[in-house]
């Protein structure tokens, strides 16, 4: 099973958020569709949560602090909606889906489907002869088919980006990287409840806002200060100063910065440098343990190590029944590239699109 050829999209220079998202919308719209519709957590508990005593009033606040600080982004969404054809709230919902799912309420387990976390993995190293990060995009295999690379430029013309997305979704909860030489992938954690603040920044958009940082520190600036509803782990890269980061997040505008250096670094979907109260997810833990017995310093076995499966229960490159590696991606700074399989990156087989950065 695989999600066949990655479609390519180049919006241009559009004058602003709602006209972006309309074309992503219109290009896109049948594959908008058939994800909206195969998307049963948005139908199951999404949507009628939203109608809830309880549901309405935190979309309500979700909607009105992110479109005040993300206008524009806001806009892409309502575009995204008009120019697909898809309820507005639907797409709003599937965009803040991280921000509302701790505040539905658990019911018993035979009633409620539980909607599995996206598991992603990374391998970072900068070493005198290597500057990389390879990251796994794992999600729900539902998924499979429903992703896209959108190119865009900004208003102004001044900087460009391109982004892996998820049908539906703005550009990007995924990777991408910009004209600007910043680059990242992104990897989700797992607050406790109780480390969740209600009507907050949502990730989806400040990874939007991430596709317009002008170096690394602007970057880091634009993950640390929204004041976010739930944490989030944001790899970054430049490849003009030669630096990727690590930086967690969490709400209450927490953060922790982890500098990658020439040893190499495994992250999945655990924090490992802020201190935040987490759901423990023995997933994550077995892929750690098993990323820590494989050689990493190389761009062959970086690669070779995510596409692993030797732990058939919690391997690291993933294909089914729930969760699936939908492609593999290596950012090579030194060549300024970004390179992403489609198909496990240990076999001949993986077919490259390699994406020149600068």
């Amino acid at each position: 099973m695989n999600g066949g050829e990655l479609e390519v999209f180049d919006a241009g220079r559009c004058a602003g958020g709602y006209q972006l998202g309309h074309a992503v919308g219109q290009r896109f719209g049948e594959t908008i569709r058939s994800r909206m519709r195969g998307d049963l957590f948005l139908h199951e508990q999404l949507l009628p949560f939203a109608s809830t005593a309880a549901g309405k009033p935190l979309v309500a606040a979700l909607e009105a602090a992110n479109r005040e600080r993300y206008p524009r982004y806001w806009d892409e969404l309502v575009g995204t909606a008009d120019g697909s054809g898809v309820p507005l709230l639907h797409v709003i919902l599937v965009n803040l889906r991280k921000e509302i799912r701790p505040f539905i309420p658990k019911k018993a387990e035979h009633e409620r489907r539980e909607e599995p976390d996206d598991d992603c993995s990374d391998i970072l190293m900068v070493s005198e002869s290597t500057a990389i990060a390879a990251h796994n995009e794992d999600a729900n295999v539902a998924l499979l088919g429903h992703t896209y690379l959108v190119k865009a430029t900004s208003p102004d013309g001044a900087s460009s980006f391109t982004a892996y997305t998820y049908a539906g979704e703005l550009p990007t909860c995924a990777f991408g990287f910009n004209s600007n030489g910043v680059a990242f992938t992104l990897d989700s954690v797992p607050p406790a409840v109780g480390e969740v603040a209600a009507g907050g920044m949502a990730v989806n958009l400040v990874s939007r806002d991430l596709l317009e940082a002008r170096d690394l520190d602007d970057a880091m600036r634009r993950v640390c200060s929204p004041g976010v509803s739930v944490g989030h782990c944001y790899n970054l890269m430049d490849v003009r100063s030669r630096r990727i980061v690590t930086v967690e997040t969490a709400s209450r505008n927490r953060f922790a910065v982890h500098e990658a250096g020439p040893t190499p670094s495994f992250h999945a979907n655990m924090y490992r440098h802020l201190q935040v109260e987490q759901v423990y997810d023995e997933n994550s833990m077995s892929r750690e343990r098993r990323a820590a017995q494989c050689s990493m310093d190389s761009k062959e076995k970086a690669l070779s190590v995510l596409g692993d499966a030797a732990d058939e229960k919690y391997p690291i490159f993933m294909t089914g029944p729930t969760l699936y590696t939908l492609c593999t991606v290596l950012v090579d700074l030194d060549k300024a590239t970004m390179t992403i399989y489609n198909g496990n990156p240990k076999s001949t087989d993986a077919v490259p699109l390699i994406l020149p950065m600068l």
